[in-house]
């Protein structure tokens, strides 16, 4: 548990968590846990939990959907890691059956890694996000034939090809019988257990389905991942897929680390340091050739250069399920193992370093990039270049959406930068003004009109994106506010300190919507909760006090308070002097907020000390913010 622990604070797969504990505790290390034959039949009901959860992914029209990347790209990457080591073992001498067992071993990449990166560098829909997403997606699919095939290999030739026929007609057979008449029962069975209401009884019931079709395809001949996987295609096309999957959660996350553990006891660190070079030369050989071989099939299936080599540096490391893979081939020579395993720890340690520098390394080596990045930026430029005193969003989901409907209302001209094509394609074809962009990315931003926007605002609940921007504009425009969404108060402050104006966390807003609405149904008047709300946001929100003014505020708002956010340049009067120095209250105005990165003082003290650079945000009267603006400025 502290090691998984460790191994989760500095983002590191927890597999690799496991594999570490099970090396120290082996026989091999501090020898407090022996191969156990008992042990590894229990942890064998991780791989049957995984594999069950593979199924509740496997969706038909997401298959059908994706089904270029995945019956293209995919079917032909796994073939040809095959084939190559395969290839391989047999010019070393060695069968071609273990050859095909570890080009399957080799072939996988972690789905668990890398939908997570993507996900956090919102890159799923780009090119080289669609075509990780469906090789991983076919990946998870071979590894069920593999499971089939891989324990057969250890067989005469003369008998293997019998034997390999045997067992892919029994699967057929049994996928077909259960596929057929299982989907009906599936659905009606589950509906009875349901109508108990019980959360008890419903576990028990995933477990009874999870296991009993495990023990079937056992039965059969088969192995228990493919009953369970099986179980798990069964259940995905039923409404109670999602609360299945939370059910089995639990099971799946412990034994699977069980798993683990009992592969990382297999790992014999004097082995690996006496091969330390054929350890080096198999992680290089995997990373190089696995790379290779997905970059020019991409490539060739109609890929630009850069995505061809995005998407090989993303697919190119290992995965948890080579050591599933892995476990299943008997009679493999000890140095063989020792260093397979190896591979697949460091390469699996690799993989995030080497997607956060692909995009450099595709930088550096793709020529055609820099020209399609110019014309990107040419394009965006060149549709807003036409746009002033804008709002320039950063994200166009659904809160941008909404964002853009307020804006268009009072007509106020907004940019969107999104990297979702599709949704930027149907939003522009609708007369929306959205551009495909990186808001993370400083060209992308000035070339959407940085320079000449009046606001920008991140619409989306992402910390990371959010400081990319922060920093991108206050090196552009130090004086251009900034309001950033979060999804609660934990990054209050850092995205302050980044140099945010405001930062709006949803579950404030969340909490005051749900108030207002009980507060209506008890019956207290709406005038009262109205006052109450707007007293709770001008306390949370300093800068709601007052407004920026522009030129679509009408002129009988002269008399209201106003916002004016001032830019201490070089040479600026104000610079090194207190507050309480420059003292605004001759001018009926008061400093509301100073803005400077790594600092931001919604309510300054009277001795904080301007710097050149800092953003001072006055509130007054027009008149006042005049006077106010050639105090700070002029000496």
């Amino acid at each position: 548990m502290v090691v998984v622990v460790i191994f989760r604070r500095f983002n590191l797969p927890p597999v690799l968590a496991y594999l570490l504990v099970g090396s120290v505790i082996g026989p091999h290390a501090l020898n407090l846990m022996a191969e156990d034959a008992s042990m590894e039949h229990l942890a064998e009901f991780g791989v049957v939990f995984l594999m069950f959860s593979i199924g509740l992914e496997f969706s038909l029209p997401k298959l059908y959907s994706m089904k270029r990347i995945v019956f293209g790209l995919g079917l032909l990457q796994v073939l040809a890691s095959i084939a190559v080591a395969s290839t391989l073992t047999v010019l070393a001498g060695v069968g071609w059956q273990l050859g095909l067992a570890l080009g399957g071993v080799f072939a996988m990449s972690s789905t668990a890694v890398l939908s997570k990166l993507l996900s956090e560098r919102m890159q799923l829909n780009t090119p080289h996000g669609r075509e990780a997403m469906g090789v991983l997606l076919f990946q998870d699919l071979a590894v069920v034939p593999l499971l089939v095939i891989i324990p057969s290999l250890t067989q005469p030739p003369e008998k293997l090809a019998l034997l390999l026929g045997i067992a892919l007609v029994k699967a057929v057979v049994a996928l077909v019988l259960i596929l057929v008449f299982g989907q009906k029962l599936m659905r009606r069975w589950f509906t009875f257990v349901a109508r108990a209401k019980s959360s008890e009884v419903f576990a028990l019931n995933v477990l009874l389905i999870t296991l009993g079709l495990a023990m079937l395809t056992q039965l059969a001949g088969l192995s228990l991942a493919l009953g369970a996987f099986v179980a798990g295609m069964l259940i995905a096309e039923t409404e109670y897929r999602l609360q299945v999957e939370e059910d089995i959660k639990p099971f799946r996350d412990v034994l699977m680390g069980l798993f683990f553990v009992t592969i990382g006891i297999k790992l014999d660190m004097h082995v690996v340091i006496g091969l330390w070079w054929q350890v080096l030369l198999g992680l290089v050989a995997l990373l190089v050739i696995k790379g290779l071989i997905v970059g020019l099939l991409s490539w060739r299936l109609g890929a630009s250069p850069g995505n061809a080599m995005r998407s090989a540096l993303w697919l190119c490391a290992g995965s948890e399920f080579g050591f599933v893979l892995l476990g299943e081939i008997t009679r493999i020579p000890v140095e063989v193992e020792q260093v397979a395993l190896t591979v697949l720890v460091l390469s699996m340690l690799a993989a995030p370093f080497i997607v956060q520098y692909s995009e450099k390394l595709v930088m550096r080596f793709v020529a055609s990039e820099w020209l399609a990045r110019s014309m990107q930026l040419t394009q965006i430029a060149a549709r807003t270049m036409s746009t002033e005193r804008h709002a320039s969003l950063c994200g166009f989901g659904r809160n941008g959406q909404y964002l853009a409907r307020f804006l268009a209302q009072e007509n106020i001209k907004y940019v969107a930068l999104d990297l979702d094509p599709d949704r930027v394609r149907e939003a522009a074809a609708g007369g929306e003004s959205v551009v495909f962009g990186d808001a993370g990315r400083k060209e992308a931003l000035i070339a959407a009109g940085l320079m000449r926007a009046s606001v920008v605002i991140v619409t989306m609940a992402d910390t990371p994106l959010a400081e990319k921007v922060l920093r991108h504009v206050h090196a552009a425009r130090p004086d251009l506010p900034v309001v950033v969404r979060t999804s609660d108060d934990r990054d209050i402050a850092k995205l302050t300190q980044a140099g945010a104006t405001e930062v709006v966390p949803e579950m404030l807003e969340a909490s005051l919507m749900l108030a207002s609405h009980a507060l209506v149904l008890v019956g207290v008047p709406l005038g009262r909760i109205w006052k109450r709300i707007r007293a709770v946001r001008a306390q949370r929100y300093r800068l709601l006090r007052g407004f920026y003014h522009g030129q679509t505020d009408h002129e009988d708002d002269g008399d209201d308070q106003r916002l004016h956010s001032i830019w201490l340049g070089p040479g600026s009067a104000a610079i090194g002097r207190t507050l309480a120095e420059i003292d605004l209250a001759a001018a009926a105005c008061e400093i509301s907020a100073i803005r400077r990165l790594g600092l931001h003082a919604i309510e300054p003290e009277p001795e904080t000390r301007l710097e050149e650079g800092d953003v001072v945000v006055v509130l007054g009267p027009p008149e006042g913010v005049m006077a106010a603006e050639a105090r700070l400025l002029q000496k």
